[in-house]
């Protein structure tokens, strides 16, 4: 099973890597202003959540905007399956996706 959760998670890398391009160009200054709701998982340096196993959180600073965009719109569509994630995924808009995902990668330059 972790075989295949891995080759889902590098296919997943690669197409959400192909459809950067495709994606709204997003604000990091906007973005900034809407991590209120990701800062209290993704800002704590190692933090781990108990749901619905031990896991690490993962770090959001640095990452590709393209991966960030398709992983929220797979959450909001219910193709990843995390509760937390699903519901603040839900209540984002296409360009609220953009402009998280520009901010967090710009977060990772400094």
């Amino acid at each position: 099973m972790k075989l295949r959760s891995l080759i889902n998670a590098g296919l997943f890398a690669v197409l959400a890597s192909m459809a950067a391009p495709l994606l709204a160009e997003g604000d990091p200054a906007a973005g900034k202003n809407k991590t209120a709701m990701c800062a209290g998982c993704h800002g704590i340096p190692g933090f781990r959540a108990a749901y619905p196993e031990t896991y690490h959180v993962p770090k959001l600073g640095g990452q590709n905007p393209g991966y960030i965009v398709a992983a929220l719109k797979a959450y909001k569509a219910g193709e990843r399956n995390h509760p937390t994630m699903k519901a603040i995924a839900s209540s984002l808009t296409e360009q609220d996706m953009a402009d998280l995902a520009a901010y967090y990668a710009d977060a990772g330059k400094n």
